[in-house]
């Protein structure tokens, strides 16, 4: 039943849409960005348009940026003989928080899945092979500790194992079937130091 008229409906609806917002969040937000100064809502909706049209994928480590590189692979002093394999961008944002770890990044954009469809061509592995050509040591796998992490820890360290790169896997502390992006720093820093070989 539509109480509110189209146009409020229709808000509702499409924010709704977005994952984690329920109905009566979607209200709540709704009245708020009604009740926002006008300027206050041009610059949101600009924001989401010029994020849409501007961020892209590193051309290295394939994190969202709005440059071709991204600050992370673009910064001199970071460690580039050392990757670490993440399911996510905010899984890499987690471990940025350590404020620890000065290697640099390859975001997978996913992990494979049998049940859901999801193989080792669906997700950013090819690319990080490519990236293996060059001066390597160690690609740290910080995937999730959940089936399907597990599943694509176990893939990629049967693939570069051949190569003689140093592969290891972050260690316990991190709860299985936990998503890193929820877990606080001092877990992320202790599974990151306590990593073992595969």
């Amino acid at each position: 039943m539509d109480y509110y008229g189209s146009q409020m409906s229709k808000l509702i609806e499409q924010l709704s849409a977005l994952p984690g917002i329920g109905g009566k969040s979607a209200q709540r937000l709704a009245f708020h960005i009604v009740h926002m100064p006008k300027e206050q809502v041009a610059q949101l909706t600009g924001a989401i348009t010029d994020a849409r049209e501007n961020i892209r994928y590193c051309n290295e480590c394939y994190t969202l940026t709005d440059q071709e590189k991204c600050p992370i692979c673009s910064n001199p002093n970071r460690d580039k003989k050392t990757i670490m394999v993440v399911e996510s961008t905010r899984d890499l944002a987690a471990y940025e928080k350590t404020g620890k770890y000065e290697g640099v990044y390859h975001v997978l954009h996913g992990a494979i899945s049998p049940m859901l469809g999801i193989g080792p061509g669906d997700i950013r592995l090819k690319e990080l092979m490519q990236r293996l050509q060059g001066d390597v040591e160690e690609v740290i796998i910080a995937t999730n500790s959940s089936l399907e992490g597990e599943t694509t820890a176990m893939y990629i360290s049967k693939l570069i194992k051949p190569t003689g790169i140093r592969v290891s896997r972050i260690a316990s502390g991190v709860p299985v079937g936990g998503d890193l992006e929820y877990i606080d720093e001092v877990t992320l820093l202790r599974a990151l130091e306590g990593r073992v070989d595969l």
